[in-house]
């Protein structure tokens, strides 16, 4: 995932002060899984970049590489994020991925092009408990903060995801030819920086854990290992505020 592309900015959500990171801030994550492969995806990409403008929401899409075989390479997609997204599948008792889907706090899914439905969905999480995960910038990096307790009996996996705030295409071929597409808040490399097992954690995620630099902004998840639901996230811009 670590390639570079003309970018366009600035989505909202990359480009908030870094405060509204900061503990108590009860966002909730919602990621797309999309692919300019797919010709029901853009209704989907569209209605994450409203969602993006939402200081209660961390939007973030993701592209795979299963639908590049019928004509046009997603330029943004990637196994690593078909990867993640077939983690979802078995943890959520399907048994297939789709395109487009939005997964809502690694708790439920629904197509991603249907509003209503992921209304309903981001509304039901919101008496859900969550961590309240901080990230600072710091001399060495990324200073993040994750609090002790909250979720008894939980292991959690650390991810960083690096984002670019929008993107923008020409597709030339395949079933959306002939359309420019745009994409928001889009992962271009994520991975895992530390484990979380109800005691307080304190990081630092440098470039050596994650390429950040060129990008505009980082994601922080904490993920149950058993159930794959998000426990806590933060948000943070990687670019000057212009």
């Amino acid at each position: 995932m670590k390639t570079t592309a003309t970018r366009i900015l600035f989505a909202f959500v990359l480009c908030v002060a870094a405060s509204v990171s900061h503990a108590g801030n009860k966002i909730t994550v919602v990621e797309l899984y999309t692919s300019q492969g797919c010709s029901s995806c853009p209704p989907a990409d569209d209605f994450l970049g409203k969602l993006a403008e939402r200081d209660d929401i961390l939007a973030l899409s993701l592209h795979v590489d299963y639908w590049d075989y019928i004509g046009w390479k997603d330029p943004f997609a990637s196994a690593d994020n078909t990867t993640r997204q077939r983690h979802y599948a078995r943890k959520l008792g399907m048994g297939y991925v789709y395109t487009p889907q939005m997964v809502v706090q690694g708790m439920s899914h629904t197509t991603g092009s249907n509003q209503q439905s992921v209304e309903k969905l981001i509304s039901d999480t919101l008496g859900a408990k969550r961590l309240d995960v901080d990230v600072t910038h710091s001399a060495n990096g990324l200073q993040v903060e994750i609090p002790g307790g909250t979720f008894e009996g939980e292991e959690a996996k650390i991810f960083v995801a690096a984002c670019d705030a929008r993107h923008e295409n020409d597709v030339t071929r395949g079933e959306n030819s002939g359309r420019k597409l745009a994409h928001y808040n889009v992962v271009r490399d994520m991975a895992q920086v530390g484990t979380w097992s109800g005691d307080a954690v304190s990081l630092i995620v440098t470039e050596k854990d994650i390429e950040m630099a060129g990008h505009d902004g980082c994601a922080i998840l904490v993920q149950s290992v058993k159930t794959g639901r998000i426990l806590g996230a933060a948000q943070i811009q990687l670019t000057p505020h212009s």
